[in-house]
């Protein structure tokens, strides 16, 4: 197939033309994220979380290098970004452990997260009643997209769809109250 006939079947959302690249490409991307990432499992969510937004993105997709390029660049893009992620989240929490008074929790910080915890549930309770099914599994059971798909008995597509709605509604929601949860993180 011509790589200029595939950019455009990934722009019109050409299902055949996407599947043809995700089986093409899938094996290699991920064996190549794993030059990032330690972790197998992560590297396949990695890349399964970028051929998502790959999907949702495709009518704006912009490549000017070669297809195999652009996926391979991407890819390693994503890692680095889930690598950068990591980094911030031990700093954070070596900035919890390295603060005095870490026996006992304080009333501000248990306020705070109680407030929090009703904000997300009130978040998730807005998705529709099988993507929060399906985020629920994979958020707060820990299944992986594979297992849901058995359990549920649908397509691992489908699942990976329902949690990148999920995460887009819920970042929505959630867009007011992030920012006095990441200032901390930034003052370190």
């Amino acid at each position: 197939m011509e790589e200029r006939f595939i950019i455009s079947g990934l722009k019109k959302r050409d299902k055949a033309v996407f599947d043809f690249v995700f089986k093409y490409y899938y094996s290699g991307l991920c064996a190549y994220s794993m030059n990032y990432i330690s972790s197998q499992q992560v590297a396949e969510d990695i890349v399964q979380g970028f051929f998502v937004s790959l999907w949702i993105k495709s009518e704006n997709l912009e490549i000017n290098t070669s297809l195999k390029s652009y996926l391979f660049t991407s890819v390693k893009n994503k890692c680095l970004d889930h690598l950068k992620h990591n980094k911030v989240k031990e700093s954070y929490q070596k900035h919890l452990t390295n603060t005095p008074d870490q026996q006992e929790p304080s009333h501000l910080s248990m306020y705070v997260e109680t407030e929090l915890n009703e904000i997300l549930a009130s978040a998730v309770e807005k998705l529709s009643p099988r993507c929060r099914e399906i985020f629920e599994l994979s958020r707060f059971e820990g299944l992986k997209n594979a297992e849901i798909a058995e359990k549920l008995q649908i397509s691992k597509r489908t699942v990976e769809v329902q949690i990148s709605n999920a995460l887009k509604l819920l970042k929505e929601e959630l867009k007011d109250i992030l920012p006095y949860f990441i200032i901390p993180l930034l003052l370190q």
